[in-house]
């Protein structure tokens, strides 16, 4: 396996510019595709995603356009890390542009709808390459900043796993593997619903026993969904599982944290989101498992809540209530 590699990285935001600096950094050559020329014009003439990262001062092996084709060209590794609403359109768009033993890698976490399918489900029915999932407690200002972090590389394949860790290591990113593919995927997409919960929670000023309720109750309704999934309930255990749900709790650099910290103030969604400013996945990713538990007949009364307050004018208060009046009160429940 050859030490450098010709990198793509599809989607200039927060996450992608920070792995784009983490391959480039490691002296791969890197292209990044943003949607916006002059977005990629800034990029390349500054050095710096002023968008995301003002304060980050970007590896000169990066360069950032926005023609697709132009990015993918000869790419052996390719990262997406684009909102989910645009991913089925990104696979559709880099088929032709593909070479044959390129592996990709989806870093966004969330999940489509009708039918019910993870991203990876979209790379493995379109596209004929190895591909991989990577997934972890990964706050793209931390990693920015050079913080320790560590991420999890979902692949059923050794090499893909082996690839991303080549490429993507450093002494403050460390990088771990898992073969369960579909656990740590829907622990990336799942967690999000989670944070809004836990911001909303925050903003209500519940105290520290309800956070440590919320988060173990989360955790279980989780597992729950992807055992029926098919996944490793052990899996939510590890950093993808157990790990980023912490961290996305309990971040305000978290967007879906801050979204649901924003609705517990009593903002109208509208102005919630845009106070963020940036696409917080665990709103479109509410939907899809709320229609999904309730077909597979799976008990997930923190979702059911949540959606009431979001979608259907009930008021945030009525969060705690409604988790305190389940009448579901079995604690642990990982079992096979």
């Amino acid at each position: 396996m050859d030490s450098l590699k010709k990198v793509a990285v599809l989607g200039g935001g927060s996450f992608g510019t920070v792995l784009a600096n983490l391959a480039a950094s490691n002296g791969n050559q890197v292209s990044l595709w943003v949607r916006d020329a002059d977005q990629a014009l800034r990029i390349n003439s500054e050095g710096a995603n002023t968008s995301y990262h003002p304060e980050l001062r970007l590896s000169n092996n990066i360069k950032a356009s926005d023609n697709l084709e132009e990015v993918m060209h000869e790419a052996s590794i390719i990262f997406i890390a684009t909102p989910s609403l645009i991913f089925e359109q990104i696979i559709t768009r880099i088929s032709n542009f593909l070479i044959e033993e390129a592996f990709i890698i989806s870093c966004t976490k969330g999940i489509l709808d009708k039918p019910f399918r993870t991203l990876s489900d979209i790379l493995s029915d379109e596209l004929k390459n190895k591909v991989g999932v990577l997934s972890g407690p990964n706050l793209a200002k931390e990693i920015a900043d050079k913080k320790i972090a560590g991420t999890v590389i979902a692949s059923s394949d050794d090499k893909v796993i082996a690839t991303v860790k080549v490429v993507l290591s450093s002494e403050h990113f460390k990088i771990y593997s898992s073969n369960d593919i579909q656990g740590v995927e829907l622990a990336g997409a799942l967690k999000n619903i989670y944070a809004i919960i836990c911001g909303m929670a925050e903003s209500l000023k519940v105290g520290e026993n309800a956070l440590g309720l919320i988060l173990t109750r989360s955790m279980a309704e989780m597992s729950r969904f992807a055992v029926a999934k098919g996944a490793n309930p052990i899996t939510f255990l590890g950093l993808a599982g157990m790990g980023d749900l912490v961290a996305t709790c309990t971040s305000k650099l978290s967007r879906n944290y801050q979204l649901g910290f924003n609705l517990g103030q009593d903002m109208t969604l509208d102005n919630a989101k845009k106070e963020v400013g940036q696409v917080a996945e665990g709103l479109r990713t509410l939907s899809v498992i709320k229609n999904e538990s309730e077909r597979l007949k799976i008990n997930m009364p923190l979702v059911e809540s949540l959606y009431t307050i979001i979608y259907e004018d009930s008021k945030p208060h009525e969060l705690i209530n409604d988790l305190i009046n389940n009448p579901h009160e079995v604690d642990v429940e990982f079992t096979y």
